[in-house]
């Protein structure tokens, strides 16, 4: 099993839609995907229409086996299924605080379903915290959605920075570039700058500012199963999962 988080220290970079289309695309390959929501917003189970259980708190989620996979809900797509977030997910950081070996939870929990599942994707929340250093310690890849503009490469390199700093493995993270708008020329000129810095850590992949992504909200969908037509949206996704896959 593999664990990949879609992280960034930004919010409004993409980050959910990216899970999403993702999880989706990894399923449709035939990889038994658990895509688990860490953000109290609960946006990726919005999108795929499922509701949270109000019963998995944040003590719950990391120390009740039992009470965690009850949680996990089917999708409407063939081997994808969902642990949706619910609000209770805000304290997960005062909650960790207070534990032993904090820092390891996460992966203790997530290992209860390890026989299940080729694949577990984490949507995190847009923040450094505790939570955020368990993802870091759990994950095998850190797929960071970067939009070409100025405080997006600064908050990049704050995350490369932080993993130096603490000596964890920058090899872990997988950026790319989203919301791009070819028109740009800040867009144009911040990519080519940013990919001859950071070559290592940058995909070649670039997720387009498009309206069918927009529209996820709407169709409540993956964008692949509302829109397959989109060309420059779909065939974006599935370049991310080929490049994730073959990262991973």
């Amino acid at each position: 099993m593999k664990i990949v988080a879609c992280y960034s220290n930004k919010g409004g970079v993409g980050k959910t839609a990216t899970s999403v289309n993702l999880a989706h695309g990894l399923a449709r390959s035939g990889k038994r995907v658990l895509l688990c929501d860490l953000d109290p917003q609960g946006a990726s189970g919005f999108y795929f229409r499922v509701k949270p259980s109000k019963k998995l708190t944040e003590g719950k989620f990391f120390t009740d086996v039992e009470r965690f996979t009850r949680a996990i809900r089917g999708s409407d797509f063939d081997n994808l299924d969902i642990l949706p977030a619910n609000m209770t997910f805000r304290d997960f950081d005062v909650f960790l605080s207070r534990m032993k070996n904090s820092r390891s939870r996460l992966k203790k929990a997530l290992k209860s379903v390890e026989g299940d599942y080729d694949i577990i994707l984490l949507d995190c929340p847009p923040n450094i915290s505790t939570l955020s250093e368990n993802v870091f310690k759990t994950a095998d890849a850190i797929l960071v959605p970067v939009i070409p503009t100025t405080l997006s490469e600064r908050t990049f390199e704050q995350l490369l920075d932080f993993f130096a700093e603490r000596d964890l493995p920058k090899k872990k993270i997988l950026g790319f570039f989203s919301m791009v708008q070819s028109a740009k020329k800040l867009h144009g000129e911040t990519m080519a700058g940013m990919t001859k810095a950071h070559s290592k850590r940058l995909m070649d992949v670039a997720v387009p500012f498009a309206s069918e992504i927009e529209k996820m909200g709407v169709h409540r969908a993956p964008v692949a199963a509302f829109a397959p037509g989109s060309s420059a949206a779909v065939k974006a996704y599935a370049a991310l999962c080929g490049a994730v896959s073959a990262r991973i």
